[in-house]
């Protein structure tokens, strides 16, 4: 570890963030489900073949050879800690359910259950309270998904920041479809379904009390439907279901697109190139950033993905994208390449070549 105690920096989504959950967690949790270090644990649910019960699985002793795959399960958690509680475009609240639904669809399931826990720091306004967890439950209602179990802790004033967050999910895996972040291949193409930077920016302009003649609003948004709109697509008759041919979806929370594609190409040990003047920024986004310094392409995303996918079926994913709501303003943006493994390269608007690393340290905390 590059320091003795932990600092804000460590949960930005950057490089201090990976060294901290590779050293500390993932060494010591390490199994082979854990080890993928996707969005969500895909498990693999067997079950007994037909036919097969013996008298030794009678008296509850199960040969393994007895079971057959029945079901793939997506399961996720996270925690939100977001500053402030309410701001443009949603809340804390919303963002939760989204982000556990986003992760679970991040890896192909299709959503089904969320919990909630709340922990509640003493002389927050009821009123508040009300408001956020009747924006959950829209929120779960307009995904499709279920809060079926929570629990709720109140602590002492000046221990919690008015309001954290942690919501768990389940969902259930299609057989056919085999996304990780492990699976981009050279040759593949890089999308991405919207402008860039929106939410962590929404969030900034918000906390510190800016004012900017264009509105920025966060795109805090459910994906599984555009993901389900994806795969539909790709499943018609016509298309003889080429779903297998998503290799990684991704979505661009914290340390924003570039530390994301970082992240796939180490794990899938492959380069990615992407074309900078191809990748979405709003305008208002792209003006805030170059007022305060910050590069958009840095910058979390609550309501876009990453898709890298065959080049065959490119084109068609990103006609799919476009049809949907969520996915209207989608561009390629690049491709997978078997050089410079580990890296992502950009090339510039002037034609120039340059490695885009993972987020250093801290760019903008709190922002999920």
């Amino acid at each position: 570890m590059t320091t003795e105690r932990i600092l804000l920096a460590h949960g930005s989504g950057g490089k201090l963030s990976h060294d901290l959950v590779e050293k500390l967690f993932a060494r010591r949790f390490s199994n082979a489900i854990l080890d993928r270090m996707d969005d969500s644990a895909v498990l693999e649910i067997m079950g007994r073949k037909p036919g097969a019960t013996s008298n030794r699985q009678r008296q509850g002793n199960i040969s393994p050879h007895s079971l057959e795959l029945v079901g793939k399960l997506a399961f996720t958690t996270d925690s939100y800690v977001v500053s402030p509680i309410v701001f443009p475009g949603g809340d804390i609240g919303k963002l939760a359910v989204c982000g556990t639904v986003n992760d679970l669809c991040m890896s192909g399931a299709h959503p089904l259950y969320l919990s909630a826990g709340f922990i509640i720091e003493e002389g927050l306004s009821l009123d508040e309270l009300e408001g956020i967890v009747d924006s959950m439950a829209t929120t779960a209602l307009q995904a499709g998904v279920a809060i079926v179990t929570g629990d709720t802790k109140v602590v002492d004033k000046g221990h919690a920041d008015l309001l954290f967050i942690n919501t768990s999910g389940v969902g259930i895996v299609p057989p056919e479809v085999n996304v990780s972040g492990s699976n981009a291949r050279p040759g593949d193409v890089v999308l991405v379904s919207g402008t860039m930077g929106d939410h962590g920016m929404a969030i900034l302009i918000q906390r510190e009390g800016l004012q900017f003649s264009s509105h920025l609003t966060s795109d805090c948004a459910p994906l599984n439907g555009l993901v389900e709109t994806i795969f539909a697509s790709l499943s018609t008759e016509e298309s003889k279901c080429l779903v297998a041919r998503v290799h990684c979806l991704r979505d661009p929370t914290r340390g924003g697109l570039i530390t994301t594609l970082n992240e796939l190409a180490q794990a899938s040990d492959v380069g990615i190139e992407i074309e900078e003047t191809s990748i979405p920024v709003c305008d208002p986004v792209r003006a805030a950033c170059e007022l305060l310094g910050f590069d958009p392409l840095y910058v979390a995303n609550e309501g876009k993905l990453v898709a890298i996918v065959t080049a065959d079926i490119a084109q068609r994913v990103l006609e799919a994208m476009k049809a949907h709501p969520y996915g209207a303003n989608a561009a390629i943006i690049g491709e997978v390449t078997s050089s410079h493994a580990g890296k992502v390269i950009v090339r510039t608007a002037l034609g120039a070549r340059r490695i885009a690393g993972m987020l250093a340290g801290e760019q903008l905390p709190r922002i999920c």
